[in-house]
């Protein structure tokens, strides 16, 4: 059973990384509705979701895998703001022509970025020639740019851990704003979908709530549900939800 998407929906592409929820559940604490979903499936979500901006999670492959992961490349050619994470960096580099590869030199844990330039992802957070905590966890770096971005920050092993196309809106950062260890990774989420994206901030998950019985009741009608329960999270929320909308019409 489908529930007609937000609006104002930020698609999170999954690559594979471990922490892919934390991005969503920081988007949704900026008040703003996400939806992840696996890059296998990205294209098909992407053209049912019309997002208003996406997020490519970081990953545990390599750009220079053989078959590595890859977003659909309409995700670049659409005109919506992007904000790669990692992995999801050098895919986006990748995909519209620089170049990353295999570094000897990585980083794993807390490491410092140096601010180069000014832009929107840091407005009201950093400023250029400043330096900030991060958390960093790669073995690949980008090594050359995409015709159009500059580079925005670096760290002691990465010349490009945060680069832009400021006008078409796109970022990339090798860090992880996801994690606590980022001090600034929630704030520089929220100017990402606030600012950049141009999202309000006026989501909930009460809302949503509201919005899922509502469509449930519109498509059950006086019919009769079954709902299979499998007992974890996803088929006990669904259970709930079906519930609250039909009542007594549920068969689970």
């Amino acid at each position: 059973m489908s529930i007609a998407a937000h609006p104002d929906t930020v698609l999170i592409i999954d690559f594979g990384s471990q922490v892919t929820q934390l991005i969503a559940r920081r988007v949704r604490e900026a008040g703003v509705y996400s939806e992840i979903v696996p890059f296998q499936l990205a294209e098909d979500a992407f053209h049912r979701i019309k997002p208003k901006a996406v997020i490519l999670s970081g990953g545990p492959a390599s750009t220079a895998d053989i078959d590595s992961p890859r977003a659909p490349q309409v995700v670049f050619e659409a005109g919506v703001p992007v904000l790669g994470i990692c992995y999801g960096q050098m895919a986006m580099c990748v995909q519209m022509g620089g170049n990353a590869e295999s570094s000897d030199h990585r980083e794993f844990g807390r490491a410092f970025v140096e601010i180069e330039k000014d832009c929107p992802l840091f407005e009201g957070l950093w400023t250029a020639g400043q330096r900030h905590q991060v958390w960093m966890s790669h073995g690949d770096r980008v090594i050359s740019l995409p015709e159009g971005f500059e580079i925005l920050g670096r760290s002691e092993g990465a010349p490009c851990a945060i680069f832009g196309n400021v006008e078409r809106k796109m970022y990339g950062i090798m860090f992880h704003p996801e994690v606590v260890h980022t001090p600034d990774g929630a704030k520089l989420l929220a100017n990402f979908v606030h600012r950049i994206a141009g999202i309000e901030g006026d989501w909930t998950m009460s809302a949503y709530r509201e919005q899922a019985v509502a469509a449930i009741r519109a498509q059950v009608g006086s019919g009769k549900v079954i709902c299979a329960l499998s007992g974890g999270v996803d088929s006990s929320v669904a259970a709930l939800l079906i519930h609250e909308a039909v009542g007594d019409q549920l068969t689970s």
